[in-house]
């Protein structure tokens, strides 16, 4: 899931001199990855694109990537942004061949299929407006299509799509999801979540009647903190199989502390599906603003 807890207003906001930003769109199949950030002795996605970029670069220095939102260990993604800060005459020498030679060297399960040159203002992280996921369940009897094993959960109790969309209603808008996420030191857990639905979608054209339907969330929200859309699914479900009333996630949400029965469901039925940004003459001003530490209204010190 995206971490966009931290807050680093100490962060450059656009290229330093004589670089030029470059914007990634990318994918990833999350099942091989310790997530995305660069850890010692892990494999990352991160660290596979960067030592990828130093490579067919031909550079002795590694350029770091900023990414949309940091992704957990096994979470997939598909709509992923990320920029790199490269020198000029690097980009001028390599720019145009950069991707093919990229989608040489990189593993199969990441690839980088587009790097464009990124307008004024422009910050994969902080200019982000909002994040979509989706989250995928299986709730067929006889378990989930082989096929589809990596990327859908499996619930052995059927579930009434209908109460959960009453009980997705109950979380809209803007509020502390503090008893939804992993809290962390000097980060606000304030979030604005903007839409939250369940539909029934059919488990795969070729298999459908074999396997039966997924139910999909669609999750979309300015950020995310650590595990915020994995609980969330977590107390939906437990609504959706009738263990807890419509009601029980808004009561969650409201007592804003972890609650011992909401589970922090299995990564690999979530992928990041999308990052939105602004137009391009709005770029800057969200930029700044997404690097203010947020208060809800009467909060404020």
């Amino acid at each position: 899931m995206l971490k966009d807890c931290e807050q680093t207003p100490q962060q450059q906001e656009g290229p330093a001199d004589g670089t030029v930003r470059i914007r990634l769109d990318l994918a990833y199949q999350g099942a091989e990855f310790s997530g995305w950030a660069r850890q010692p002795g892990r494999r990352t996605v991160q660290g596979e694109i960067e030592d990828a970029l130093r490579v067919v670069t031909r550079s002795e220095q590694t350029y770091d990537l900023t990414v949309a939102g940091r992704t957990d260990a096994g979470v997939h993604a598909r709509g992923q942004v990320a920029h790199v800060d490269l020198p000029v005459e690097l980009w001028a020498a390599h720019g145009e061949k950069l991707l093919r030679r990229l989608a040489g060297r990189l593993p199969g399960d990441v690839r980088v299929y587009r790097m464009t040159e990124a307008p004024a203002g422009f910050d994969a992280r902080f200019a982000a407006i909002w994040r979509r996921y989706a989250y995928r369940v299986a709730d067929h009897p006889g378990g989930v299509d082989p096929l589809l094993r990596g990327h859908v959960l499996w619930h052995d109790r059927p579930l009434d799509i209908e109460k959960m969309n009453e009980a997705a209603k109950l979380l809209l808008g803007e509020h502390d999801f503090a008893a939804y996420c992993k809290k962390r030191e000097g980060a606000t857990t304030i979030r604005t979540l903007l839409d939250l639905y369940w539909e029934r979608v059919p488990a795969d054209s070729h298999t459908a009647g074999v396997a039966g339907s997924l139910a999909v969330a669609t999750v979309r929200a300015d950020a995310f903190c650590h595990n915020m859309v994995r609980a969330l699914v977590g107390a939906m479900l437990l609504v959706g199989d009738g263990h807890r009333p419509v009601e029980f996630p808004g009561e969650v949400l409201a007592g804003g502390v972890r609650n011992s029965a909401v589970n922090v469901i299995r990564p690999y039925g979530l992928t990041l599906e999308e990052v939105g940004y602004p137009a391009d003459d709005q770029l800057a001003d969200r930029n700044r603003a997404a690097r203010r530490m947020r208060t809800l209204p009467g909060l404020a010190g």
